[in-house]
């Protein structure tokens, strides 16, 4: 549903819902992708290890992410914003077993902002549908943005082709761009009140601030190291 925006002559310009939570949440995207740590990363002054700690914050998003799917999909509100064209997890747990072996799971090193976001979207997924959504198109649009991006940078830091960043390969999604937008349609066309989708954008950008100190602990603890 569009929301009501002034305009110069007083009138009402009806902007696009997904237009609106992409303006109200740049900034805080922008301090996302700043962190200390990702900038190292990208910059090529990270270590692998640092890479593997990063890869295993993911993994528990995405098992909370994903593994309340199987409940969302018999949600009307939630149930066309799902694709296993996006399906993260497999890959994930591909990429752990080639970066740490076939016991990642008992090796992985989880921050605490990690833990709290996984248990905000488990709480959302069984009791807020929309919110749900908020940490749905968080992740996923991002992936399909400046994710992509991000592993091609990891591939030729690392010397990975396929294995250790599966993650960031969409392999079902020919056309990023096309997804996205529709996508975005799909958030356009939620029918949900002005006050609704405020508590969307206030989710969104609380799923961006799991995300920044998720970047500033892996941060602090590679200082520590």
């Amino acid at each position: 549903m569009p929301a009501p925006a002034p305009t110069t002559d007083g009138t009402a310009e009806l902007i696009p819902f997904s237009r609106l939570v992409r303006e109200r949440s740049s900034g805080s995207h922008r301090d996302s992708e700043g962190a200390g740590f990702m900038h190292g990363l990208l910059r090529g002054e990270a270590t692998r290890d640092d890479y593997i700690a990063l890869v295993s914050q993911h993994w528990a998003v995405y098992e909370a992410l994903e593994g309340a799917e199987p409940a969302m999909r018999e949600v009307p509100l939630v149930a066309p914003f799902l694709s296993p064209a996006l399906t993260r997890l497999p890959a994930l747990e591909a990429d752990l077993a080639f970066l740490l072996g076939d016991d990642w799971r008992t090796r992985l090193q989880l921050v605490p902002a990690t833990v709290e976001y996984a248990a905000r979207i488990r709480e959302v997924a069984a009791t807020w549908p929309a919110g749900y959504i908020a940490h749905h198109y968080t992740r996923y649009l991002g992936d399909l943005s400046g994710g992509l991006h991000i592993g091609r940078v990891i591939g030729r830091q690392f010397g990975f082709e396929t294995n250790g960043i599966g993650f960031y390969l969409f392999d079902q999604i020919a056309d990023p761009a096309a997804f996205k937008d529709a996508y975005r349609a799909q958030l356009d066309a939620a029918p949900w009140s002005a006050d609704e989708q405020q508590r969307v954008v206030d989710e969104v950008l609380r799923a961006y601030a799991f995300n920044t100190r998720i970047f500033e602990q892996l941060g602090a603890r590679a200082a520590a190291a």
